[in-house]
């Protein structure tokens, strides 16, 4: 049986947001290009969160899901050394297993070999020195990431704990929600 990736694509008044991205991401996971454009028709204009699932050789399953956005206010920070999240994997199973060390705090913040990678559904930045920096070397290289990295709003840095712990601003980047700068957050 063949490895499941999946692509969580924004999609909005029936338009379907930074779809170049998802593609080369796709690509780069499976080495094909899929039309992924020709296999998403959101139901209706609301905003929702499509969830394309494939394999090595074709699409699978396009699902669609009304989007909330989660609020997000405290992480837990978790160490793991050994965990692998390098492509969109539809098995979450080792992220899920970090998550439920969240305690009260509403997500995760991975520490992998003493630098911060990302939370359990995003990308991470922090206001550091004048500037947004990015982890250097993410558990997912994301798509908005990408984006924001060419545009150069964000730039690839390492971060260590000390860092984001001296930080009072964070955001989060995913398909979803861009870039999310969180007003008050909490570090545990």
């Amino acid at each position: 049986m063949s490895e499941k990736y999946f692509e969580t694509i924004k999609c909005e008044d029936f338009e379907v947001f930074n779809l170049e991205y998802h593609k080369k991401r796709v690509s780069n996971t499976i080495g094909l290009n899929f039309d992924l454009g020709s296999y998403i028709y959101p139901p209706t204009n609301d905003l929702y969160r499509c969830k394309v699932i494939y394999d090595q050789n074709e699409i699978l399953d396009v699902q669609y899901y009304l989007y909330k956005k989660r609020d997000i206010k405290s992480f837990k920070i978790v160490y793991d050394d050994t965990i692998v999240y390098d492509k969109k994997y539809l098995n979450r199973g080792n992220i899920d297993k970090l998550f439920l060390q969240k305690e009260n705090c509403d997500d995760i913040i991975i520490i992998k070999n003493g630098l911060l990678t990302d939370t359990s559904i995003a990308n991470i930045a922090i206001y550091y020195q004048n500037r947004w920096i990015t982890p250097k070397k993410p558990l997912l290289y994301g798509t908005t990431r990408a984006r924001l990295i060419e545009s150069k709003k964000i730039f690839e840095e390492d971060i260590t704990v000390q860092m984001l712990k001296d930080v009072k601003q964070l955001a989060l980047l995913n398909a979803m929600v861009n870039f999310d700068k969180l007003k008050e957050f909490k570090l545990y």
